[in-house]
């Protein structure tokens, strides 16, 4: 990868030494030819003096021509080995010169980075590829510490590495950041191998660096995705049991609201026992309704989902916000005019908004500022990874900013955990921002919080937007008032408790009344029983066989009979509620007794409508 480019008018040692290289070739070889004319001149020139001698004197001559043709044939034996030495000295510095061509290239080209440092730690030599990925020069790294690019807290590091090569003569490996010469930083893998000398020391370190900048963010980000998928595991282990729980307790919780609400019918006005069943009745629904934040964590609370357009939502909860943060808070709205709509139930989204307003407020005991904004967002397919569970596409961001007292990193990983609370023993229940979480996921989205301790804090959270329009509010005036009735009812519970009581409220409603503790023995009352049988209540989780799947079968042996559920909460699987009858409806466990009468006057009346009409 290529951060920087070589300037073409830079040339680097390397690039220099070749035609230095040539220069010194030729230069060597008008040296040689110039010994060898020499030779040949002395030689000539003795031969000469042997014929002027000749002529003189023609006995000494003899002895003189024949010492001089000696030296003549010793001097071309010299000159054919000077000749023959060249061309091995040639051929030597032709192979040494493919051999150094073929280092360049290797050099030039490696994806690594090759340094040689000397023992002080200055640089003798460096690859090109330095000004390729960091833009320095060679002469602008040239005798330069390697410590002076290295990021002041891992110059120690990097320092003592290369200490611990040149005294121990083993090759190190250290990471460190690097400087480019425009300031970005760079991660660097390099490895320091000595050269050891004749004396057996070290004087001389090769460096051979490669930047693992990418492979770093990659692992950072695999790094963040498997704590969310870690965090998510968790979470979702901790919902099963939290709805498991729930679930049971609502069935507890629906046996003490029942006859508590018995109790009071049954005493008069002033009666001890009466003022005794209210306070029960209170706080059973006060369990009840931390019940209902369980099985918002968990994801299991049976929703209502409607096309709701969140600004105008917003907007209608802005005066019963105020009032509950109080005066020495400035809250303020930022709508998005252009958002977009959301399918959700309209309770649960009043419900987010609500707790995390709540959590505001108590991180700012002194008063503060809070911020609700709404805007609408296009996730790309990039963005949706770097989301979990979120697709591509268009979504809803619901923003609420505080400048409360912030919170450390270590407390953001727990705050959307069930029963999990910064504050005073007492003061809080630790299922404001567990609820938050569930509801959101329920819905088909994510939040998440961004804050450092006395800076405040950033929720965010993202809805998937849809293109309906809003669902207009049902208009309750004309419910039927008539809530008694003489229809047939098949019950079916596995709570004994719970079972009485739901068949004693309806019996005194004027129904009759059949009463099944599991799906086996209600398929065999709905074979038996010799008249018309109008309406089946049944709890959906029974061991044996589960509600769904006791209502196709009731349904097929009585054709038109209404059916409603029970439940505490929505974990079904999807395929048993496929093979549910359409027409089927839900009564959320725990109920009152009169939420129970008028669900099932209102399915029995619906049913009546459908045959006349």
């Amino acid at each position: 990868m290529s951060f920087g480019k070589t300037r073409p008018n830079s040339a680097s040692p390397e690039q220099s030494l070749w035609p230095r290289s040539g220069q010194v070739d030729r230069r060597q070889w008008w040296l040689w030819a110039s010994a060898i004319v020499v030779t040949l001149l002395l030689t000539a020139g003795m031969a000469s003096f042997s014929y002027v001698f000749e002529q003189s004197d023609p006995n000494f001559s003899f002895s003189l021509r024949q010492s001089v043709r000696g030296l003549v044939g010793l001097v071309f034996l010299f000159d054919l080995y000077t000749i023959y030495q060249q061309f091995q000295i040639q051929n030597i510095r032709r192979k040494l010169g493919e051999r150094e061509e073929m280092y360049r290239l290797i050099s030039e080209n490696a994806e690594d980075l090759i340094s040689v440092v000397d023992a002080q730690g200055k640089r003798l030599y460096n690859s090109p590829g330095y000004e390729k990925v960091f833009g320095y020069t060679y002469k602008e790294l040239q005798g330069t510490p390697v410590i002076d690019q290295v990021h002041p807290h891992d110059a120690d590091r990097v320092t003592e590495a290369s200490n611990q090569a040149f005294v121990t003569g083993a090759s190190v490996r250290v990471e460190y950041r690097f400087q480019r010469k425009d300031g970005d930083w760079r991660i660097l893998e390099s490895t320091g191998s000595p050269v050891q000398n004749g004396a057996g020391g070290s004087k001389k370190l090769i460096i051979v660096s490669r930047d693992i900048t990418e492979r770093k963010h990659a692992e950072e980000m695999l790094r963040q995705r498997e704590e969310q998928l870690r965090q998510a595991q968790k979470m979702e282990a901790v919902g099963r049991l939290s709805g498991g729980i729930a679930h049971d307790f609502n069935n507890l919780l629906g046996v003490i609201i029942g006859y508590s609400e018995d109790i009071e019918l049954r005493t008069a006005q002033g009666d001890p026992l009466r003022k005794s069943a209210g306070e029960i009745l209170k706080a059973a629904q006060r369990a009840a309704s931390l019940t209902q934040q369980l099985l918002a964590f968990s994801r299991q609370q049976v929703l209502q989902p409607n096309v709701l357009a969140v600004n105008h939502l917003v907007s209608d909860m802005g005066k019963m916000l105020q009032r509950l943060i109080g005066a020495h808070i400035d809250l303020t709205t930022k709508l998005d005019p252009a958002v977009g709509r959301i399918k959700a139930d309209q309770s649960q989204i009043e419900q987010i908004i609500v707790n995390l307003v709540v959590n505001a407020r108590d991180a700012m005991p002194e008063g503060g500022m809070l911020r609700i904004e709404t805007s609408s967002v296009h996730l790309t397919e990039g963005q949706a990874r770097g989301m979990p569970f979120l697709l591509p596409g268009p979504h809803v961001l619901l923003t609420v900013t505080d400048t409360g007292v912030g919170m450390d990193e270590e407390t953001q990983k727990h705050i959307f955990e069930p029963f999990f609370t910064t504050k005073e023993s007492g003061k809080g229940t630790g299922l404001g921002l567990a609820t938050v979480y569930g509801v959101v996921k329920q819905s088909g989205g994510i939040v998440g919080v961004h804050s450092k301790p006395g800076k405040g804090s950033t929720f965010k959270i993202y809805l998937p937007q849809v293109e309906e329009q809003p669902t207009p509010r049902k208009d309750d005036s004309c419910v039927n008032e008539v809530l008694s009735g003489s229809e047939t009812i098949l019950i079916v519970e596995n709570e004994q408790a719970l079972l009485e009581l739901t068949s004693s409220v309806l019996a005194r409603s004027g129904y009759k009344v059949l009463s099944a503790h599991n799906g086996i023995e209600a398929i065999g009352m709905a074979r038996s029983f010799d008249g018309p049988i109008h309406l089946l209540l049944t709890d959906i989780m029974m061991p044996k066989l589960n509600g769904h799947s006791l209502a196709r079968h009731v349904a097929a042996l009585r054709p038109g009979i209404r059916i409603i559920f029970m439940t505490g909460h929505s974990d079904i699987n999807e395929t048993a509620q496929e093979a549910a009858p359409a027409d089927s409806e839900c009564l959320q466990k725990p109920f009152h007794r009169d939420t129970l009468i008028r669900k099932v006057r209102q399915a029995l009346d619906l049913a009546e409508m459908q045959v006349n009409g």
